[in-house]
């Protein structure tokens, strides 16, 4: 059975995936644990070897071999054919696993297509769907040892009920050395062909359709068995495995910790334990124990695919879906959102945080700075030189960005350069709901006082629901301008925002306006 585990790694967290290291089953431990121990053995009793039998003359020999194997290992290259063969099969893995057959668009059109609530229509539709399960049955007895195990022989196919005994007896009598997982195919389109003429089927296009999505089936059965008939070759199979455990046998004698006292580049320590190399063992070993369990997916691995449920499952829910939902349908009713035109499931409390703002474009929150009052073009555009201001070359300019939803969090962030003065003369922050809506009357005038500006000036507005208003008036903590907001009775939230801004300054030569 597949080992899942991707509701433990929903979310990424400090050491996530520290949780999954602890599991056995379909582990990485399972698999190379007894290799691991065979590898740890054979490096202790060589270790023991030359540390406590050898004589000096025969640890001088040993030491020079060690040194030999140690550095030719590293010509052999394990990472690069290994990589590459592990990548093409799962690659080939996926590409089976996709291909399953699944017959869920057979038992749509079968259901819609094939007419008839008596007897015999139901028959029909049973017997056209017992045709396709038959057909996976058979391809999941060729390549899988799990789903052989459970039907051995055509026997045990008749008493699951995938054959009756008299198709049995049309399928033993035809002769062939090939497997013959394509009969229930041709039954199939000769029995569609037959209802077709008698009315059951009542227009060409619906049996051309049923016959098209036949054979797609066909085709994810057939490309199954082409799988299983032809594998990765064998020799590349060979060529990787001989690469890592030649290079790992001759780590066993390369890897020694030796004598110290001798001088011998790299080894000045006596470690005892290779924590590195059994690291790599580890690692590399891993890497073909992955290949070696992913090469057949029909096998009976912890991670294999599940054929027997498969077999279960379609043909569990083909047959409800032809028979008893055949022209099955529930009372029509009124959805909840019948007279709302702008519907809107709710969210839990749990799922708050997922309410965000529609996506509309990388530029809406743009500021454009010297943007015509009202969003007209000019007809005749100048062609003069910026104003220069009394502090230097820096342009006056405004601008403003709004960000979020209506019926959410909506803000307006104003922005204007260091050292102006600024004269708002009126600033209106509006969220009606459609066009139509009544205007309300701020009820603070703003004020004309200059406000002296000697930083960047911020302003944010958060909307919840309803029509706001609002005006600038002069904030006295730091001279910086604040915003006031009226919020009248109504409870529904907008369903569109507009806010609009305009600004005046001392400078005669300074107005900007700027539509959001």
């Amino acid at each position: 059975m597949t080992v899942t585990y991707s509701s433990k790694v929903a979310n990424a967290t400090f050491f996530g995936f520290h949780r999954l290291l602890c599991k056995w089953r379909g582990s990485i431990y399972k698999l190379l644990y007894r290799e691991f121990l065979v590898f740890a053995g054979f490096y202790t009793a060589i270790s023991l070897v030359y540390r406590l039998l050898l004589t000096g003359a025969q640890k001088r020999y040993f030491e020079k071999l060690s040194i030999y194997c140690d550095r030719y290992a590293e010509q052999i290259p394990v990472t690069f054919v290994l990589g590459f063969y592990v990548t093409l099969v799962v690659n080939r893995w996926w590409n089976q696993f996709v291909n399953l057959p699944w017959p869920d668009r057979l038992m749509l059109l079968i259901s819609s297509s094939v007419h008839g609530r008596d007897e015999h229509g139901r028959l029909l539709r049973r017997t056209l769907m017992r045709y396709v399960n038959l057909t996976s049955l058979l391809i999941f007895r060729s390549v899988s040892t799990a789903v052989y195990k459970r039907f051995p022989t055509m026997d045990h196919v008749v008493e699951a009920g995938f054959m009756t005994a008299d198709e049995r007896k049309l399928f033993d009598h035809l002769k062939s050395p090939h497997l013959k997982y394509w009969v229930p195919f041709i039954w199939f389109g000769n029995l569609a062909a037959k209802a077709r003429k008698e009315g059951r089927i009542r227009d060409s296009v619906d049996l051309q359709s049923l016959m098209t999505e036949m054979n797609r089936y066909r085709s994810w059965c057939s490309l199954l068995f082409g799988y299983d008939w032809v594998g990765i070759p064998l020799v590349y199979t060979q060529v990787v495995t001989l690469a890592v455990y030649t290079f790992f046998f001759a780590c066993l004698i390369g890897r020694q910790f030796l004598d110290p006292t001798k001088g011998y580049a790299g080894h000045d320590l006596d470690l005892y334990v290779p924590v590195f190399t059994l690291l790599q063992f580890f690692f590399y070993a891993g890497w073909l124990k992955v290949a070696e369990q992913l090469i057949n997916p029909f096998g009976e691995d912890d991670d294999d695919f599940e054929t027997n449920w498969c077999i279960d499952r379609n043909l569990q829910v083909s047959l409800l879906a032809v028979d008893e939902m055949h022209m099955s349908l529930p009372k029509m009713k009124r959805d909840i959102y019948w007279d709302d035109s702008a519907a809107r499931p709710p969210y839990t409390l749990a799922a708050a945080d997922y309410c965000i703002p529609s996506f509309l474009g990388s530029t809406v929150q743009m500021g454009v700075p010297g943007l015509v009052t009202g969003g007209e073009f000019l007809s005749d555009p100048p062609r003069v030189s910026p104003p220069q201001s009394k502090r230097g070359a820096d342009k006056n300019r405004l601008l403003c960005s709004f960000h979020g939803n209506c019926g959410g969090l909506a803000a307006l962030v104003l922005e204007h350069p260091p050292g102006h003065l600024i004269s708002p003369r009126l600033v209106l922050g509006e969220v009606v709901r459609n066009s139509n809506s009544a205007i309300k009357t701020p009820q603070q005038e703003p004020h004309q006082d200059p406000i002296p500006c000697t930083g960047l000036s911020r302003v944010a507005i958060h909307v919840s629901s309803g029509v706001f208003w609002g005006t600038w008036y002069n904030s006295h903590a730091q001279g910086l301008p604040s915003l006031y907001l009226v919020q009248p009775s109504q409870k529904d939230p907008p369903l569109f925002c507009t806010l609009s801004v305009s600004l005046s300054s001392k400078n005669p030569d300074f107005e900007d306006s700027l539509f959001c």
